[in-house]
């Protein structure tokens, strides 16, 4: 049995059914706006603006490696070509996306731990795809 790899190119109503692959693409927006916040910073506060602008950089860089593909039964994670970690479904008691109106934060708890990703991948395709793959209990 095959699966077929979907970009979230696609519009949400024309998303793949659930034993496709959907690679979420990248999502800049918390980065810049960090960035944006930081450099004027640097002329409030040295450090802190430091602070803002490095970590800005930081999840700039991890929006280009980082990558999340759902499976039909897993959430996996890619640096590159190269699986860094798989989270069943199975395994997932609940999620949550923070603060709707800009998503910031995803949330989910597996059975033995939790996890928090900022959102640096696409968060309307992230949260169908999780509403279709981990419906709420």
């Amino acid at each position: 049995m095959g699966f077929s790899t979907v970009t979230t190119s696609i519009t949400p109503d024309q998303l793949p059914d659930r034993l496709s692959t959907v690679e979420l693409k990248p999502s800049y927006n918390i980065p810049l706006v960090l960035v944006f916040t930081g450099i004027p910073l640097l002329l409030v506060n040295a450090w802190i603006g430091g602070l803002v602008t490095i970590f800005a950089l930081f999840l700039m860089f991890q929006s280009v490696i980082i990558s999340l593909k759902f499976t039909a039964t897993d959430l996996d994670v890619y640096r590159g070509d190269k699986l860094i970690r798989s989270f069943p479904y199975q395994e997932w008691e609940n999620w949550r996306i923070f603060w709707n109106p800009v998503p910031i934060l995803f949330y989910f708890k597996e059975i033995k731990s939790i996890h928090f990703l900022p959102i640096i991948f696409d968060p309307k395709i992230l949260q169908i795809c999780l509403e279709q793959r981990c419906p709420k209990k």
